[in-house]
């Protein structure tokens, strides 16, 4: 029997690709509403998304402008990400925002394995929901950690820790799915194995630290992932499967 005993699923990028054409189309709007000229364009965000959380990113960008030489006004961004986080709730509840090749599948066969899925992500709560509401009806989370439940954003462990504390597991028997450098250090800083699926802004970051890298998950009859990385053999046909990824795991034990 494997050792592992969970996933725990980071989501912007991970579950959804929402970061070029959710998140960052959402602060644009927010900014426009707000009277700002301010445009993130898909590289200025790239830069962005190395700084974790939306309302640090924000703070981020501001600083730099130098429009407040007095500190950005805390409740300016708590403004802007409340109404930031309205507009995204709405494209995801629009159908703008697809779920990834092969996370439904992968999703239903561990909990077919009797594997527990947990949600580990520095999104918003709010947003979270509205994507489990939307997307991911059927699919029953034995932990959901979003926002501001922790203090320490990825890439610190906070949030991985505190998911194997709930679940009362050791982090040899959970398995965190991620997408960017940041999530790939959170994950290996808490003890965890670590799988990357890229998409269009983290395949040019350094995943050299994952014990797995791929393009995505894969589905059978639609987009197939490519394998970018690997420390030793995996049964793998452009489609992830929970029994190639456990027996992966354990052959690396």
């Amino acid at each position: 029997m494997s050792r592992i005993r969970a996933l725990f699923f980071d989501v912007d990028g991970t579950i959804v690709d929402t970061e070029r054409d959710g998140h960052r189309v959402a602060f644009n709007a927010t900014f426009r509403e707000f009277g700002y000229d301010d445009v993130w364009d898909v590289d200025a965000y790239h830069e962005l998304l190395q700084v974790a959380g939306g309302k640090e990113r924000m703070r981020r960008h501001f600083e730099r402008s130098g429009r407040f030489p007095g500190g950005v006004p805390d409740a300016l961004i708590e403004s802007l990400h409340k109404r930031k986080t309205e507009i995204f709730i709405g494209l995801i509840q629009e159908g703008r925002l697809p779920l990834r090749p092969g996370v439904r599948r992968l999703m239903t066969e561990a909990l077919e394995a009797g594997l527990r899925l947990g949600i580990c992500t520095t999104a918003n709560e709010r947003s979270v929901q509205a994507l489990r509401q939307a997307m991911l009806p059927d699919i029953p989370f034995e932990v959901v950690l979003a926002g501001d439940v922790i203090r320490r954003k990825k890439p610190d462990p906070e949030i991985y820790r505190l998911a194997l504390a709930r679940t009362g597991l050791p982090a040899e028997a959970a398995i965190a799915i991620e997408d960017s450098a940041n999530g790939v250090r959170a994950g290996k800083a808490a003890g965890m194995f670590v799988v990357a699926t890229t998409n269009g802004y983290t395949e040019r970051e350094d995943l050299s630290g994952a014990d797995l890298v791929l393009t995505a998950l894969g589905d059978p009859d639609g987009e197939k992932g490519v394998l970018k990385q690997a420390a030793g053999p995996l049964d793998f046909d452009g489609c992830l499967h929970v029994d190639a990824l456990l027996a992966y795991v354990d052959r690396l034990a």
